[in-house]
């Protein structure tokens, strides 16, 4: 075990270990100081972050923070490394990293060859000595696109999930909001549930009910209901229509074991969805969702930092190929994230990890009602992520989930980025809107003299 120390003034600041400097080196968390592993003071931070700027990059490849012997995800991070495409910085420090990246060098064809040379520790170090506007600009120039019935990430555009959610797996109150956001041009990430319960029957209902919807209108876009993965391979067995198969994944062997989940487990979903050959597109079938705080929430945080053990659940993602990955990065509450302060900072940073490490990155801005964030800081959060480049966005009825109990974005608050912005949907989306006479004769969605017309058109009558 190596020690690292540091004189900062007249005094040294001594880490046990690399985790001991991750953690030390991270912005604020609550999480952290809930595990008792962050920094003292704002001088032991500093002191932590000039230690890891002059770390070697390949340090991370020899030290590992979680035995690769007991740990699964440990293992799929060495295992699959590209050495040919980390060969062109392998002599790099976490500094000449930072400084590479910000570079005109860097740009998006370099930045896409270097992914699979990136393992998830490299990145959320460098992540740690960075200011927002540095995660911002890097991630930025990254692009990653995926494709099933709707191409997601291509430059100039900005997908959002629909998301419907309803306390009791209503169908009427969740097409009546799917309609709505489709009103709003909500919906080309994936028109996505979160049931009310995790039960077969009811996972197969919700499925039946959203293909039927995309069927009758012939909306170019994938649905999904995210039930456990056990619950969607049971629904593919029974013949169901899946689009995506979604799971909450996290950083850790332990932590994927709470969530009742396996690498291998997922494996399998990622076979069984793609045998069904559903996308039209693309055949990119997964969906995957993170978030700060939930391997210290189960307890299978290993002494590492909450954002590093985020950045190590991408490279479970990464494996599968996913349509979309997204970071709830403010639902899991203040133990983890206290503030907006805090928030704003980790969806910063999870998009630039997830961006960097080559996934097609999304964020649900998003705080809970008893956290010291409001729905200004959201509006914050929103605009520096459609600036970085964000690939999608989630929007619930009201920016209010009535079901999950949080507050995320409303439909009109990504219409309103994208205006700002100058962006636009999928552009097989944006085809369909201006087919279902959506559009304006700039190809914008603005707000109708006749606000019933859109829904007249999707319940099949004339506008």
């Amino acid at each position: 075990m190596t020690r690292y120390t540091h004189v900062l003034g007249n005094r040294t600041y001594e880490f046990q270990d690399l985790k001991s400097v991750l953690a030390c080196a991270s912005s604020r968390r609550s999480g952290d100081e809930l595990a008792g592993i962050a920094a003292a003071s704002d001088q032991q931070r500093i002191a932590a972050r000039l230690v890891l700027a002059d770390l070697p990059l390949t340090v991370f490849l020899n030290d590992a923070l979680i035995p690769y012997e007991t740990d699964d995800v440990t293992r799929l991070i060495l295992d699959s490394h590209d050495r040919a495409a980390f060969a062109p910085i392998a002599a790099f420090t976490v500094g000449d990293l930072r400084d590479w990246l910000l570079s005109y060098e860097a740009d998006v064809s370099a930045l896409s060859r270097l992914a699979a040379g990136l393992t998830p520790e490299m990145v959320a170090g460098v992540s740690k000595i960075m200011r927002n506007q540095d995660l911002i600009n890097v991630a930025s120039k990254c692009r990653v696109v995926t494709a099933f019935r709707s191409t997601i990430g291509l430059a100039g555009r900005l997908s959002c999930r629909l998301q419907p959610n309803h306390p009791t797996d209503d169908p009427v109150g969740i097409l009546a909001s799917a309609l709505d956001g489709l009103r709003f041009g909500i919906g080309d990430a994936v028109i996505g549930i979160n049931p009310a319960s995790d039960s077969v029957s009811d996972c197969v209902r919700l499925l039946h009910m959203l293909d039927g919807l995309c069927r009758r209108f012939d909306i170019p876009t994938q649905s999904c209901v995210l039930a456990h993965v056990t619950t969607s391979l049971t629904a593919i067995e029974q013949g169901a229509p899946v689009d995506l198969v979604f799971q909450s994944i996290a950083g850790s062997q332990a932590a994927n074991d709470g969530f009742g989940v396996s690498l291998a487990m997922l494996t399998e979903a990622h076979q069984a969805a793609q045998s069904l050959k559903r996308g039209t597109v693309g055949q990119n079938v997964m969906y995957f969702e993170t978030g700060q705080g939930s391997a210290l929430s189960a307890d299978a945080h290993h002494g590492v930092d909450q954002q590093t053990m985020e950045a190590r659940a991408y490279a479970v993602a990464r494996a599968f190929d996913p349509l979309l990955v997204n970071s709830v990065v403010g639902f899991i509450g203040p133990e983890y994230l206290y503030d907006a302060k805090q928030i704003i900072r980790a969806g910063l940073e999870d998009h630039f990890c997830g961006k960097l490490l080559g996934l097609p990155m999304g964020v649900d801005v998003c705080y809970t009602n008893h956290a010291e964030a409001d729905q200004d800081d959201m509006d914050t959060l929103m605009t520096v992520l459609g600036v970085a480049g964000v690939n999608f966005l989630i929007a619930v009825p009201g920016a209010d989930d009535v079901m999950l109990n949080y507050q995320s974005l409303a439909y009109h608050d990504v219409l309103g980025l994208r205006h700002q912005l100058g962006l636009k949907p999928a552009p097989e989306f944006e085809v369909w809107l201006d087919k279902m006479g959506m559009l304006d004769r700039q190809g914008r969605l603005p707000p109708l003299s006749d606000s019933s017309a859109p829904m007249r058109l999707l319940m099949g009558g004339q506008p």
